[in-house]
């Protein structure tokens, strides 16, 4: 099953990923618009692949990532779903194993591609955003949303668990009780009820999201070549550490900023008479 998705997706003819690169940055734009951009066989493997290049790329400091039209992503495709569902009822030797597969190496792949990388990810939420499009969200550096984005927690009325990083997310910025309430309740989230929670940094007016998101991605661009690349592991694995840990985390970073020449420039620049 997991290898006819990826063939599936790696034959399909639909571009379902679009990406824009600036000086400096890319805009990674989820495009199927008209399905508000569930995450296909098809989206998933193009959107994973794109991501991996830009990664991969070092001059991509930042990757803003966002959906066409008015959806950021509704998540995973109910079709594959059921088709998970019909595999297990005819092919239950192997049980779970080939939708775990799946859900690890694309869903989670992923995910674990925005949170590890050293590339800054900002998502640019300009619409619904559900599922595992959402997980991608919350698991992005910086969150920023349109005022008529969604946040909409559909897992539970599902049947599934928070997935792919959302409980982790959830219950670090909004605490467990919170968090809870978000998975049985079920409620949709307002980009502003949002903002209140911490879920996301900004909410800004419909037509500005891009723009908004793009001077993002220059200001990150436009830092010395080496800060971003040091600084996101430290704060993202300083989240979990006790504080004396993490203050030796930073003695140990910090002497090796000191041999960039971009700080020294800078050290330079501030000490020239004015």
């Amino acid at each position: 099953m997991y290898d006819e998705l990826v063939r599936e997706g790696l034959e399909s003819e639909a571009e379902m990923v679009s990406v824009e690169r600036a000086d400096g940055y890319a805009v990674l734009r989820m495009e199927d618009p008209e399905k508000l951009n569930v995450l296909s066989a098809a989206m998933m493997v193009q959107l994973r692949r794109a991501a991996e290049e830009l990664v991969a790329d070092s001059s991509v400091r930042a990757i803003i990532l966002t959906g066409a039209g008015s959806g950021f992503s509704t998540g995973g495709d109910l079709r594959l779903m059921r088709t998970a569902t019909e595999h297990l009822a005819e092919n239950g030797e192997g049980g779970s194993y080939e939708i775990w597969r799946w859900i690890r190496e694309q869903f989670g792949g992923m995910s674990r591609l925005i949170a590890n990388s050293d590339t800054a990810f900002v998502a640019a939420i300009n619409g619904p955003a559900a599922g595992v499009g959402l997980a991608f969200a919350l698991t992005c550096d910086i969150v920023l949303a349109a005022e008529r984005a969604v946040l909409v927690p559909a897992f539970g009325r599902l049947g599934l668990v928070p997935e792919v990083g959302t409980s982790w997310a959830l219950t670090r910025r909004i605490g467990y009780q919170r968090a809870f309430e978000f998975y049985v309740g079920g409620s949709h989230v307002t980009a502003a009820e949002a903002a209140e929670l911490g879920l996301v940094n900004h909410v800004v007016p419909d037509d500005e999201l891009l723009a908004t998101a793009l001077e993002w991605g220059e200001r990150i661009a436009a830092l010395p070549p080496h800060a971003v690349p040091m600084a996101k592991p430290l704060l993202r694995a300083t989240a979990d550490l006790p504080w004396e840990q993490a203050l030796r985390m930073e003695e140990f970073a910090e002497p090796n900023c000191f041999t960039t020449a971009a700080f020294a420039r800078n050290v330079d620049a501030l000490l020239e008479p004015r």
